[in-house]
């Protein structure tokens, strides 16, 4: 008699369609391993992300506005929850693999910085070669994680987390649902942070918006899913030009208004100092470095260890190690 696992595979192979990948269809893993009696080898994805460290830390780390007076503004971790439910969603519209599409989604900012994208261009500006949070995420699940053997995933979930922000030929259908997801996601929660913020308002968002897109934060979420489902029937996964055209509308709007507003990222400077400082101490001294950390060091290098230390520090963890290392402490006199 089948297992859970093996009937799981029978339904895939009614329920998903040819642009989708079936888990028995899987490239598999760098590590051969059995298979599991009970989980597909994506559901099995699922779950190392979602127990994974990196994972936790998700929600101490910015989205957009830093350290915000508030306990409903987006953190990293809520932006990788909603990117999922929308990818979800999309994925079981156009009868793709669910369970891989919510790998890729919970796994696709593992390696983002403290500080969000302020966080990134600073350690960018630091490490050499550059810093980029997708190929980051990538390290931590196959280096990083489980103190320095990795989460072993499947290649399709690599492929997807690595490829989430620039794209591939080669990608498969979920991470490019993923990938739209990503961006459906940030542009309609980064407005309603704003409008909560006081640095904008419903009125201010673009007319073009507003009639090809919607008035209200699950409006626009809503009509852009629908159009992506409807414009994608067969071949390539995408929204309609019309869709498309006002979300570019949209994009550019926040990256006048939000991105670059003083007031929301009036913070920022502070931003590449707090690293910098942090970057420089590990630099000269790492030996102070965790021990796990230091392994890198002996065989990666130095610069790669830190780089790997940093960008994996909470917000609070990041100014903590700062205050630590750049403070002096207050004297306790008796």
């Amino acid at each position: 008699m089948p297992n859970p696992r093996e009937r799981r595979e029978q339904l895939e192979r009614l329920m998903i369609s040819e642009r989708g990948v079936l888990s028995e269809a899987s490239k598999g893993r760098t590590f051969s391993e059995e298979q599991d009696e009970v989980r597909t080898c994506f559901q099995r994805d699922v779950d190392r992300i979602s127990y994974s460290k990196s994972f936790r830390r998700l929600k101490h780390k910015t989205q957009v506005f830093l350290q915000p007076e508030g306990d409903h503004y987006r953190t990293r971790l809520t932006h990788t929850l909603e990117v999922t439910r929308i990818a979800r969603t999309i994925s079981r519209a156009l009868e793709l693999n669910e369970d891989l599409t919510e790998a890729i989604g919970l796994g696709h900012d593992l390696g983002h910085t403290p500080f969000g994208h302020a966080g990134e261009r600073a350690l960018s500006d630091i490490y050499p070669g550059g810093f980029r949070h997708y190929e980051q995420s990538l390290r931590v699940v196959d280096r990083l994680e489980k103190s320095g053997a990795g989460l072993n995933l499947c290649f399709e979930t690599r492929m997807g987390i690595r490829n989430h922000t620039v794209g591939s030929p080669d990608d498969t259908a979920e991470a490019t649902v993923v990938r739209l997801a990503d961006r459906i996601a940030y542009i309609n929660h980064d407005v309603d942070d704003a409008i909560r913020a006081g640095i904008l308002t419903a009125d201010d968002i673009p007319q073009e918006v507003r009639e090809h897109i919607g008035e209200r934060h699950s409006t626009r979420i809503d009509a852009i899913i629908k159009d992506i489902i409807k414009n994608s029937p067969l071949g390539e996964i995408s929204m309609s030009d019309e869709m498309a055209k006002a979300v570019d509308v949209f994009h550019d709007f926040l990256n006048e208004r939000v991105y670059r507003n003083p007031k929301a990222k009036g913070e920022e400077a502070k931003v590449s100092k707090i690293l910098g400082g942090i970057w420089e101490f590990y630099i000269k001294n790492p030996d102070e470095l965790p021990e796990d950390y230091r392994r890198i060091a002996n065989t990666e290098g130095v610069e790669r260890a830190v780089c790997d230390y940093v960008s994996g520090m909470t917000d609070d963890y990041a100014i903590y190690k700062f205050t630590s290392i750049h403070i002096p402490a207050a004297w306790q006199v008796k």
